[in-house]
């Protein structure tokens, strides 16, 4: 088994997307909630600032495609690990395309990419948890057994286990990973079992922070030069129950990010951004 991955958290650059006009009406939901496009841009806005003024990362930003009403939730059109990116085949077949720019700018970054070819696969990166020591893939609506197969092919340094999701869209909708060892995980029924059987799969004893919102247990963990440990989570307007228990981490920087309009569109914190640590050799 591997150990953990030397520089986990550690990232240098992140890919963002603008959102259309189009996201408003035409987004896929899991419910009919009416989504105001001026703060949701206002929200991405404060949480693209984030992750460039206050935590120093170099941010690409791909236009907004008015023809692609997801293309905001950029977690689902890549996996990235190390130097390899794996270009995902989402399951929604509306986000295919999303992909293209995604590709191109991970190819701008140098980065060796891995397509998935095969017709018969789904995979969206919002089912796809890397603890830094191996992956679990949420086998969902939108990702299937092939997908996770493909995925285990790319990086074949880790284990990769397949875990049930039964209820919410992504296994990244009720859990994250708080820190190196440290899995956060909503408190649902759906979320615990998904939990168990993480914990069945692996050789490592994980740590566990349950938090009382499943919504709320998606951040953002990184470990940064002269900043230590990082999480980007839930604000006390959303989930204030679950804000409580992440200030119990004492060690953490802790920046509470609004995402109260991409919620209603299934999206978390996690979707709108992938990160990459890029060594300084391959610049």
């Amino acid at each position: 088994m591997a150990g953990l991955m030397a520089g986990f958290g550690h990232y240098t650059h992140a890919i963002v997307r603008g959102i259309p006009a189009s996201l408003a009406k035409e987004a896929l939901r899991t419910n009919q909630a009416e989504v105001d496009l001026d703060k949701a841009r206002t929200e991405h806005d404060a949480y693209v600032q984030v992750l460039r003024t206050r935590l120093g990362l170099e941010v690409v930003e791909l236009p907004a495609d008015e023809s692609l009403p997801d293309c905001v939730f950029v977690e689902d059109a890549a996996v990235v690990c190390g130097d390899t990116a794996l270009i995902t085949r989402p399951g929604a077949e509306s986000r295919r395309r999303e992909t293209e720019a995604m590709k191109e700018a991970l190819t701008d970054l140098n980065m060796n990419i891995v397509e998935i070819a095969d017709e018969n696969a789904t995979l969206d990166g919002g089912d796809v948890l890397f603890t830094g020591r191996e992956f679990f893939v949420g086998l969902s609506k939108r990702t299937n057994q092939r997908g996770a197969e493909i995925l285990a092919d790319a990086f074949k340094d880790y284990a990769v286990s397949t875990v049930p999701v039964l209820e919410g869209l992504h296994l990244k909708s009720f859990c994250s990973m708080g820190g190196p060892g440290l899995i956060v995980i909503g408190s649902s029924d759906p979320a615990q079992k998904a939990l168990k059987i993480m914990q069945q799969m692996s050789d490592h004893r994980y740590d566990k922070l349950t938090v009382p919102d499943d919504l709320a247990a998606n951040c953002i963990y990184m470990n940064l030069p002269n900043k230590g440990h990082v999480l980007l989570h839930c604000t006390t307007d959303e989930f204030p129950e679950s804000v409580k228990v992440f200030e119990k981490l004492k060690d953490h920087m802790l920046i509470p990010v609004s995402n109260l309009e991409k919620v209603k569109l299934d999206g978390a914190l996690t979707c709108c951004s992938v990160l990459i640590n890029k060594k300084k050799h391959n610049n």
